[in-house]
């Protein structure tokens, strides 16, 4: 039931043309690498990139673009969150697609090492991973419906959300991670699961305001919040170290690709899921609704179809 695997090329990834795209995260990484390509000529794209550094990646085709936008942005605040939505929207009249990618890796150990106080009690945990990771996402997202959102109020007639939506992507970074969770990495891995459980809870009404909403899960990818990697080493030179024991490893820009081709798609991408390893994709979540039956049993799937129908959590559309 599985889909087949593909590769993807910069001339084969069908990205959107003549739209403006806000990417988290977007000042390295991943979310660099898809700045870069999204903003290529040929592309005619506009792109807005929101990050906490300082000041923009130095790339000169980017700082010297009218058609690139950086703003300065903690995306762990609501405010500095909405209000930098804003300034991306007033600056290029509107938004089209919004790739919520700001993340970090695991913030050393959590679960099993004991730190104490000052008064020799147990020390609260660290709780930014899941504070960026999955916490600050659930801003992101609504930020990006409040902007892409079309549809209007059946009483009044008034367009809802900001007004100018007209529909459009929205591509979330989860990771292999978020379906089989990593080892030495729970509050990252619970993130990430957090992630997916957004796609697969807001794809169907996401679909109604003409959204559509995906995932990314790239396995190891190599970015600067790759770990384990030796002073003086370079990334690609771990990275290389790693293909040679075996380990499946990703390029950014491979996972680049994968985002541009999710929003190229448009609504024919709502609810799909997108894992990466070595380079290769394949999109998982249709398999995974498709074979239910079997890890859940007939009598298990047919009680869930039957309990859809319990108004619990009616829709607020």
């Amino acid at each position: 039931m599985a889909s087949e695997a593909f590769s993807l090329m910069s001339t084969t990834a069908n990205p959107p043309k003549d739209s403006t795209v806000l990417i988290t995260g977007g000042a390295s990484g991943i979310g660099l690498a898809t700045t870069i390509y999204l903003h290529q000529p040929e592309h005619r794209n506009k792109v807005v990139v929101l990050d906490r550094a300082a000041s923009p990646p130095g790339v000169k085709e980017l700082t010297e673009s009218t058609r690139f936008l950086y703003v300065q942005c903690d995306i762990t605040s609501w405010q500095s969150q909405r209000d930098a939505f804003s300034t991306a929207a007033n600056h290029f009249g509107r938004l089209d697609a919004v790739f919520v990618n700001a993340g970090v890796a695991e913030m050393g150990e959590q679960i099993f090492t004991d730190h104490l106080d000052s008064n020799g009690q147990l020390q609260e945990p660290d709780r930014r991973t899941i504070d960026i990771d999955i916490r600050a996402v659930g801003d992101t997202i609504k930020l990006a419906v409040y902007h892409l959102r079309n549809d209007t109020d059946a009483e009044t007639g008034r367009r809802k959300g900001s007004g100018t939506g007209k529909g459009g992507s929205i591509v979330m970074t989860a990771s292999l991670a978020g379906y089989l969770a990593s080892a030495g990495a729970p509050l990252y891995s619970a993130a990430k699961h957090g992630v997916v459980g957004y796609l697969r809870a807001l794809k169907g009404d996401c679909g109604k305001v003409g959204i559509a909403l995906s995932v990314i899960a790239p396995g190891i990818t190599l970015t600067p919040i790759v770990l384990g990697v030796k002073p003086g080493q370079t990334i690609q030179q771990w990275g290389e170290e790693m293909r040679g024991r075996g380990v499946p490893i990703n390029d950014a820009e491979t996972v680049a690709l994968t985002v541009a081709h999710a929003m190229g798609l448009g609504i024919k991408a709502n609810g799909s899921g997108f894992l990466i390893q070595n380079n290769r994709i394949q999109e998982i979540e249709s398999g995974i609704a498709k074979s239910r039956a079997q890890w859940m049993g007939k009598e298990q799937l047919d009680l869930f179809r039957g309990g859809r129908q319990a108004p619990l959590f009616p829709n607020k559309l």
